[in-house]
Order: C-alpha cells, then structure tokens, then sequence
C-alpha cells in the first residue's frame, strides 16, 4: 500500500484588508487549525488550497 501525503496552503485577507498567502504548507488538520487562527484574527476570503510538493499560492489581488 503506498501512502500519499497531501499538501496544502492558504490564502486570505488580513484584518487590514491586505492580500495573503502562507509560506509553508501544512497537512490538512494543520491547515484547518491555521484556518481557525487566521477566523479569530478577523481574516476574511479564508480559502485552503491543495498544493503539490514545492509549490506555495501567490496572494489573491
């Protein structure tokens, strides 16, 4: 059986209405927990992106 590891990453606005993207990827219960962080830092558009290997999302315009 192989195992494959999904990566993910996320992008959202912070509270100042700026534009941003993580710089590191996460596994998907990281990611939720970072999503639960960035919602009680009044981030909005919070979205997780699946990722491949070596690959980071640019922020949102």
């Amino acid at each position: 059986m192989t195992i494959t590891m999904q990566s993910f990453a996320l992008t959202w606005t912070d509270a100042d209405g700026v534009p941003r993207a993580s710089a590191v990827s996460y596994d998907k219960r990281s990611a939720e927990h970072r999503e639960a962080e960035l919602t009680d830092a009044h981030a909005t558009d919070i979205v997780i992106l699946p990722i491949e290997p070596g690959e980071l999302p640019e922020p949102r315009a």
